[in-house]
């Protein structure tokens, strides 16, 4: 083997085990027990969803801040952001702000909930003077079309009476006219990109009440309201701002928050995993190494969907690199990966254990796995 070996860690965090830094953090300690010449370069990735925006601070020696916002049910809570290295990208997951994990099943209601303190979150991110920013719109406890972001960021949408509308998807019905006098003007110097990996539309079968508003506690008659609301929220957005969103791939991702980010801050959907490539620079940093790691907490033929072992391989095929992947799961149909770019694939649990042992000695294991991989190696 190579004496001088360089190794890309680009692992996905392991979901409740690890985030994606901390696994970069176990390979290494595992390759070094084996073998202490090898040299390692962290890349933490994601793919777009829950742990992005820390692995994108994490990859460019960033800073996460906290901040005290409006919760999706009108309550205060403790959401994050954060500012990548060269200080110029906010990125932010709504999640943090309006997800569904915040809301308890028994209080799921998408035609109260609002998505506020994502706009809060904006804000905040504007207040540094950030030049670009990053939005990942997975996990929404909402269905408000993005209605409460609008109005945290100093924009007015009110009824026929010229009050304005309080929060949540079924208040939306009642929309008559959207006032940006006070909308925040930063937002024009501002290039908005956003991590969006569904492409439904805004309304109808395929929409953002249909798909996924059972998960967010609509009953069927919850649906059909906030359809209808959401198409006289495109259609008020049509008239008044002159822009088409109702059927624009990905307007319904996140109760609709996709189509106003593109009707109100001139977003832009990307894939996420094609994000996270390019914000942490993975191009540059594999292109010089020998090999290439990477991982998530289960790995099965749903990686070939957009998932970060797969982004990761096809980067690193570009440029001939072998790929090693490491999974806390390791399930049906991998063969598959095999075709798509993946050399070899392990998993990291030993014998029988549960889940809850399973991610508890996460890192542990993965350190072992990672020395085993290289005493291998060491006998080539």
């Amino acid at each position: 083997m190579k004496k001088d070996l360089i190794i890309a860690l680009a692992p996905d965090s392991f979901k409740e085990s690890m985030t994606a830094k901390e696994v970069c953090e176990a390979m290494e300690r595992g390759i070094k027990k084996a073998n202490s010449n090898i040299k390692c370069v962290h890349i933490p990735m994601a793919d777009g969803g829950e742990g992005t925006m820390q692995s994108l601070v994490d990859a460019t020696n960033g800073e996460v801040h906290s901040l005290k916002v409006v919760g999706p049910l009108g309550n205060e809570v403790e959401a994050q952001y954060g500012i990548l290295g060269h200080g110029e990208i906010g990125i932010i997951e709504m999640a943090s702000a309006s997800g569904i994990q915040l809301v308890s099943s028994e209080k799921r209601n998408p035609l109260i909930t609002t998505t506020y303190g994502t706009g809060e979150l904006i804000k905040a991110c504007l207040d540094h003077g950030v030049k670009k920013l990053l939005i990942g719109i997975g996990g929404s406890a909402t269905n408000d079309g993005g209605a409460g972001v609008i109005q945290a960021l100093g924009g007015k949408l009110l009824d026929l009476e010229g009050n304005e509308l309080g929060y949540g998807g079924g208040e939306l019905g009642k929309l008559s006219k959207i006032d940006l006098n006070n909308f925040d003007s930063r937002l024009n110097q501002v290039t908005i990109e956003v991590a969006c990996d569904v492409n439904n539309p805004l309304c109808g079968e395929r929409g953002a009440s249909n798909v996924f508003g059972p998960q967010k506690g609509a009953t069927k008659e919850m649906i059909e309201i906030l359809d209808h609301n959401l198409k006289h929220y495109a259609d008020v957005i049509k008239k008044q701002l002159g822009k088409d969103v109702i059927d624009e791939p990905g307007a319904g991702a996140a109760g609709g928050l996709g189509a106003g980010l593109m009707a109100f801050l001139n977003g832009t959907l990307k894939k996420g995993i094609e994000m996270v490539i390019e914000y942490a620079e993975l191009d540059k940093k594999v292109k010089d190494v020998d090999m290439v790691w990477t991982g998530e907490g289960s790995i099965d033929f749903q990686t070939q969907y957009g998932k970060t072992p797969l982004g990761v391989a096809a980067v690193a095929k570009k440029y001939n690199k072998p790929v090693v992947a490491l999974a806390g799961r390791v399930g049906e149909g991998i063969e598959v990966l095999y075709e798509k770019g993946i050399d070899s694939i392990f998993g990291i649990t030993k014998g029988s254990t549960s889940l809850d042992e399973a991610l508890a000695k996460g890192q542990e294991n993965i350190e072992k796995t990672a020395e085993n991989i290289i005493r291998l190696m060491n006998l080539l």
